[in-house]
Protein backbone atom coordinates (compact mmCIF):
# COMPACT_ATOMS: atom_id res chain seq x y z
CA UNK A 1 0.00 0.00 0.00
CA UNK A 2 0.93 3.43 -0.57
CA UNK A 3 1.63 3.85 3.63
CA UNK A 4 3.02 0.32 3.97
CA UNK A 5 5.64 -0.05 1.59
CA UNK A 6 8.24 -3.73 2.42
CA UNK A 7 11.82 -2.52 2.95
CA UNK A 8 13.01 -3.70 0.09
CA UNK A 9 10.41 -1.32 -2.13
CA UNK A 10 10.96 1.47 0.14
CA UNK A 11 15.08 0.94 -0.93
CA UNK A 12 13.97 1.18 -4.54
CA UNK A 13 11.76 4.55 -4.62
CA UNK A 14 14.71 6.36 -2.53
CA UNK A 15 17.24 4.66 -4.77
CA UNK A 16 15.78 6.73 -7.07
CA UNK A 17 17.78 10.26 -6.35
CA UNK A 18 17.84 11.60 -10.02
CA UNK A 19 14.28 11.36 -9.94
CA UNK A 20 13.56 12.19 -7.16
CA UNK A 21 15.75 15.59 -7.69
CA UNK A 22 13.90 16.45 -10.88
CA UNK A 23 10.63 16.34 -9.09
CA UNK A 24 7.65 17.06 -10.86
CA UNK A 25 8.41 19.63 -13.13
CA UNK A 26 6.20 20.92 -16.18
CA UNK A 27 9.66 20.18 -18.17
CA UNK A 28 9.69 16.42 -16.96
CA UNK A 29 6.36 15.61 -17.23
CA UNK A 30 6.67 16.79 -20.88
CA UNK A 31 9.08 14.05 -21.51
CA UNK A 32 6.96 11.39 -20.63
CA UNK A 33 5.19 9.19 -23.70
CA UNK A 34 1.58 9.77 -23.75
CA UNK A 35 1.30 12.58 -20.77
CA UNK A 36 2.01 15.30 -21.90
CA UNK A 37 -0.29 17.85 -24.17
CA UNK A 38 2.65 18.36 -26.58
CA UNK A 39 2.70 14.23 -27.03
CA UNK A 40 -1.35 13.58 -27.75
CA UNK A 41 -2.05 11.46 -30.07
CA UNK A 42 -3.68 12.98 -33.31
CA UNK A 43 -7.31 14.03 -33.01
CA UNK A 44 -7.27 14.79 -29.37
CA UNK A 45 -9.19 17.47 -28.37
CA UNK A 46 -7.47 21.14 -27.52
CA UNK A 47 -7.58 22.15 -23.95
CA UNK A 48 -8.23 24.63 -21.39
CA UNK A 49 -7.52 24.34 -17.77
CA UNK A 50 -7.69 26.94 -14.73
CA UNK A 51 -7.55 26.80 -10.99
CA UNK A 52 -10.84 27.24 -9.26
CA UNK A 53 -12.54 27.10 -5.73
CA UNK A 54 -15.20 24.51 -4.48
CA UNK A 55 -16.55 25.35 -1.40
CA UNK A 56 -17.82 22.54 1.14
CA UNK A 57 -19.52 21.96 4.36
CA UNK A 58 -15.54 22.25 5.71
CA UNK A 59 -13.93 24.53 3.74
CA UNK A 60 -12.88 25.65 0.62
CA UNK A 61 -11.26 23.27 -1.90
CA UNK A 62 -8.53 24.64 -3.90
CA UNK A 63 -8.11 22.68 -7.34
CA UNK A 64 -8.27 22.57 -11.32
CA UNK A 65 -10.61 22.45 -13.87
CA UNK A 66 -9.66 20.94 -17.25
CA UNK A 67 -12.03 20.93 -20.28
CA UNK A 68 -11.74 20.38 -24.02
CA UNK A 69 -12.08 23.99 -25.42
CA UNK A 70 -15.22 24.33 -26.89
CA UNK A 71 -18.47 22.13 -26.37
CA UNK A 72 -20.67 20.41 -23.30
CA UNK A 73 -18.78 17.22 -22.09
CA UNK A 74 -19.16 14.03 -19.27
CA UNK A 75 -17.29 15.57 -16.17
CA UNK A 76 -14.84 13.22 -13.85
CA UNK A 77 -13.70 14.03 -10.53
CA UNK A 78 -9.91 12.91 -10.75
CA UNK A 79 -8.96 11.84 -6.80
CA UNK A 80 -4.66 12.20 -6.59
CA UNK A 81 -2.55 9.80 -4.78
CA UNK A 82 -1.19 10.29 -1.41
CA UNK A 83 1.25 12.90 -2.42
CA UNK A 84 -1.75 14.92 -3.35
CA UNK A 85 -3.11 17.52 -6.22
CA UNK A 86 0.60 18.29 -7.71
CA UNK A 87 1.56 19.17 -11.44
CA UNK A 88 1.43 15.38 -12.03
CA UNK A 89 -1.72 15.26 -11.43
CA UNK A 90 -2.33 18.17 -13.35
CA UNK A 91 -0.97 17.22 -16.53
CA UNK A 92 -3.41 13.65 -15.91
CA UNK A 93 -6.10 15.66 -15.47
CA UNK A 94 -5.37 17.61 -18.87
CA UNK A 95 -4.80 14.48 -20.55
CA UNK A 96 -7.95 13.09 -19.57
CA UNK A 97 -9.78 16.54 -20.59
CA UNK A 98 -8.41 15.56 -24.40
CA UNK A 99 -10.48 12.78 -24.80
CA UNK A 100 -13.52 14.32 -24.07
CA UNK A 101 -14.39 15.66 -20.34
CA UNK A 102 -14.33 17.67 -18.31
CA UNK A 103 -12.24 17.34 -14.99
CA UNK A 104 -11.94 18.42 -11.95
CA UNK A 105 -8.93 17.43 -10.04
CA UNK A 106 -9.10 18.37 -6.06
CA UNK A 107 -6.99 19.02 -3.04
CA UNK A 108 -8.11 16.32 -0.79
CA UNK A 109 -6.00 17.86 2.03
CA UNK A 110 -7.66 21.21 1.75
CA UNK A 111 -8.47 20.81 4.94
CA UNK A 112 -4.96 21.70 6.72
CA UNK A 113 -3.08 23.06 3.14
CA UNK A 114 -3.03 23.85 -0.16
CA UNK A 115 -1.69 22.48 -2.98
CA UNK A 116 0.96 21.45 -3.57
CA UNK A 117 1.82 20.15 -0.18
CA UNK A 118 4.30 17.93 -2.17
CA UNK A 119 6.05 18.39 -5.88
CA UNK A 120 6.24 14.93 -6.39
CA UNK A 121 5.23 10.89 -4.90
CA UNK A 122 8.94 10.39 -3.80
CA UNK A 123 9.02 12.83 -1.84
CA UNK A 124 6.67 11.05 0.60
CA UNK A 125 8.82 8.74 0.95
CA UNK A 126 11.08 10.75 2.71
CA UNK A 127 11.16 12.05 6.72
CA UNK A 128 10.15 15.68 5.84
CA UNK A 129 7.53 14.42 3.36
CA UNK A 130 5.81 12.04 6.04
CA UNK A 131 5.90 15.02 8.41
CA UNK A 132 4.02 17.09 6.28
CA UNK A 133 1.19 14.39 5.15
CA UNK A 134 0.67 12.43 8.16
CA UNK A 135 -1.47 15.00 9.93
CA UNK A 136 -3.50 16.15 6.86
CA UNK A 137 -3.85 12.16 6.32
CA UNK A 138 -5.46 12.19 9.66
CA UNK A 139 -7.74 15.30 9.13
CA UNK A 140 -9.74 12.69 6.00
CA UNK A 141 -12.55 10.80 7.15
CA UNK A 142 -15.02 8.71 5.27
CA UNK A 143 -18.07 10.73 6.02
CA UNK A 144 -15.83 14.03 5.15
CA UNK A 145 -14.82 12.37 1.99
CA UNK A 146 -18.21 11.58 0.92
CA UNK A 147 -19.86 15.12 1.94
CA UNK A 148 -16.44 16.54 -0.56
CA UNK A 149 -17.93 14.34 -3.15
CA UNK A 150 -21.39 15.34 -2.69
CA UNK A 151 -20.20 19.27 -3.20
CA UNK A 152 -17.74 18.12 -6.44
CA UNK A 153 -20.59 16.75 -8.18
CA UNK A 154 -22.78 19.86 -7.31
CA UNK A 155 -19.80 22.48 -8.63
CA UNK A 156 -19.12 20.20 -11.46
CA UNK A 157 -23.33 20.82 -12.29
CA UNK A 158 -23.10 24.62 -12.52
CA UNK A 159 -19.92 24.82 -14.70
CA UNK A 160 -21.01 25.49 -18.44
CA UNK A 161 -18.27 23.06 -20.13
CA UNK A 162 -20.60 20.26 -18.37
CA UNK A 163 -23.37 18.39 -19.81
CA UNK A 164 -25.59 17.42 -17.06
CA UNK A 165 -27.35 15.09 -19.37
CA UNK A 166 -24.74 12.82 -18.62
CA UNK A 167 -23.46 10.94 -15.69
CA UNK A 168 -20.62 12.19 -13.79
CA UNK A 169 -17.32 9.64 -13.55
CA UNK A 170 -14.59 9.40 -11.02
CA UNK A 171 -11.23 7.96 -10.88
CA UNK A 172 -8.62 8.04 -8.18
CA UNK A 173 -5.13 6.68 -7.07
CA UNK A 174 -3.56 5.14 -4.27
CA UNK A 175 -5.61 6.65 -1.26
CA UNK A 176 -7.60 7.98 -3.57
CA UNK A 177 -8.75 4.58 -4.93
CA UNK A 178 -11.14 4.31 -2.06
CA UNK A 179 -12.62 7.30 -2.25
CA UNK A 180 -14.03 6.58 -5.78
CA UNK A 181 -16.22 4.54 -4.33
CA UNK A 182 -17.70 6.71 -1.53
CA UNK A 183 -18.13 8.86 -4.69
CA UNK A 184 -20.00 7.20 -5.91
CA UNK A 185 -22.06 5.90 -3.21
CA UNK A 186 -22.57 9.51 -1.67
CA UNK A 187 -24.40 10.15 -5.02
CA UNK A 188 -25.74 7.57 -6.45
CA UNK A 189 -27.85 8.84 -9.25
CA UNK A 190 -25.16 11.19 -10.78
CA UNK A 191 -21.97 8.74 -10.12
CA UNK A 192 -22.15 6.91 -13.35
CA UNK A 193 -18.41 5.67 -13.70
CA UNK A 194 -16.07 4.78 -11.21
CA UNK A 195 -12.34 3.70 -11.55
CA UNK A 196 -9.59 3.06 -8.72
CA UNK A 197 -5.82 2.55 -9.38
CA UNK A 198 -3.62 0.66 -6.85
CA UNK A 199 -6.77 1.95 -4.71
CA UNK A 200 -5.68 1.31 -0.66
CA UNK A 201 -7.88 0.37 2.08
CA UNK A 202 -10.90 -0.55 -0.63
CA UNK A 203 -12.10 -3.84 1.66
CA UNK A 204 -12.60 -3.60 5.01
CA UNK A 205 -15.33 -5.10 8.00
CA UNK A 206 -16.67 -1.94 8.47
CA UNK A 207 -20.28 -0.46 7.06
CA UNK A 208 -18.42 2.63 5.87
CA UNK A 209 -16.07 0.48 3.55
CA UNK A 210 -15.71 1.08 0.23
CA UNK A 211 -16.61 -2.93 -0.48
CA UNK A 212 -19.43 -2.78 1.56
CA UNK A 213 -20.72 0.68 -0.09
CA UNK A 214 -20.55 -0.69 -3.89
CA UNK A 215 -24.13 -1.52 -3.14
CA UNK A 216 -24.91 1.57 -2.44
CA UNK A 217 -24.44 2.75 -6.31
CA UNK A 218 -25.35 3.08 -9.34
CA UNK A 219 -21.86 2.70 -11.53
CA UNK A 220 -19.91 0.71 -13.29
CA UNK A 221 -16.53 -0.07 -11.51
CA UNK A 222 -12.74 -1.27 -13.15
CA UNK A 223 -10.41 -2.01 -9.92
CA UNK A 224 -6.73 -1.84 -11.20
CA UNK A 225 -5.11 -3.58 -8.33
CA UNK A 226 -1.29 -3.66 -8.28
CA UNK A 227 0.41 -7.11 -7.80
CA UNK A 228 2.50 -6.40 -4.56
CA UNK A 229 -1.04 -4.90 -3.00
CA UNK A 230 -2.40 -8.29 -4.20
CA UNK A 231 0.01 -10.72 -3.09
CA UNK A 232 -0.60 -8.75 0.62
CA UNK A 233 -4.46 -8.79 0.60
CA UNK A 234 -5.16 -11.81 -2.28
CA UNK A 235 -8.20 -11.98 -0.96
CA UNK A 236 -9.54 -8.45 -1.97
CA UNK A 237 -9.91 -8.90 -5.76
CA UNK A 238 -12.38 -11.85 -4.76
CA UNK A 239 -14.50 -9.47 -2.05
CA UNK A 240 -14.59 -6.66 -4.64
CA UNK A 241 -15.79 -8.85 -7.76
CA UNK A 242 -18.28 -10.56 -5.33
CA UNK A 243 -19.67 -7.30 -3.59
CA UNK A 244 -20.17 -5.63 -7.32
CA UNK A 245 -22.09 -9.05 -8.50
CA UNK A 246 -24.23 -8.72 -5.26
CA UNK A 247 -24.74 -5.70 -6.04
CA UNK A 248 -25.78 -6.12 -9.65
CA UNK A 249 -22.83 -3.31 -10.68
CA UNK A 250 -21.08 -4.18 -13.44
CA UNK A 251 -17.10 -4.15 -12.31
CA UNK A 252 -13.90 -5.00 -13.88
CA UNK A 253 -11.82 -6.51 -11.24
CA UNK A 254 -7.79 -7.28 -12.36
CA UNK A 255 -4.21 -7.57 -10.83
CA UNK A 256 -1.54 -6.19 -12.94
CA UNK A 257 1.94 -7.18 -13.47
CA UNK A 258 3.26 -4.11 -11.95
CA UNK A 259 3.94 -2.52 -8.63
CA UNK A 260 1.87 -0.20 -5.98
CA UNK A 261 2.15 3.34 -7.84
CA UNK A 262 2.40 2.27 -11.70
CA UNK A 263 -0.15 4.64 -12.87
CA UNK A 264 1.34 7.66 -11.08
CA UNK A 265 3.41 9.57 -13.90
CA UNK A 266 6.08 11.38 -11.22
CA UNK A 267 5.95 7.80 -9.28
CA UNK A 268 9.42 6.02 -9.48
CA UNK A 269 7.84 2.98 -9.72
CA UNK A 270 5.82 4.06 -13.29
CA UNK A 271 5.08 1.36 -15.93
CA UNK A 272 4.23 2.81 -19.13
CA UNK A 273 2.82 -0.15 -21.05
CA UNK A 274 0.85 -1.44 -17.91
CA UNK A 275 -0.43 2.43 -17.25
CA UNK A 276 -1.49 2.86 -20.45
CA UNK A 277 -3.31 -0.30 -20.51
CA UNK A 278 -5.08 0.92 -17.45
CA UNK A 279 -6.09 4.03 -18.57
CA UNK A 280 -7.54 2.67 -21.78
CA UNK A 281 -9.88 0.37 -19.45
CA UNK A 282 -10.93 3.71 -18.15
CA UNK A 283 -11.85 5.63 -20.83
CA UNK A 284 -13.56 2.34 -22.36
CA UNK A 285 -15.62 2.30 -18.92
CA UNK A 286 -16.94 5.90 -19.25
CA UNK A 287 -17.79 5.23 -22.59
CA UNK A 288 -20.34 2.74 -21.36
CA UNK A 289 -21.28 4.27 -18.08
CA UNK A 290 -21.24 7.75 -18.91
Amino acid sequence: MCDDLTETENALWLSRRQFSAAGASAAVLATMPGCSMAQQAPGDLPVKGRPVTVTTPDGKVDAWFYTPETGKHPAVIMWPDIAGLREAYKTMASRLASAGYAVLVVNHYYRGAVAPVLDSLVAWRTPEGQAKLKPLIAGITPAGTMSDAKAFAAWLDTQAEVDTARKIGTCGYCMGGPYTVRTAAAVPTRIGAAASFHGAGLVGEGPDSPVNLIAKTKAGFLFAIAQNDDASAPGDKTALAAAAKAAGRPAEVEVYPAQHGWCTIDAPIYDRVQAEKAWSRMLALYAANL
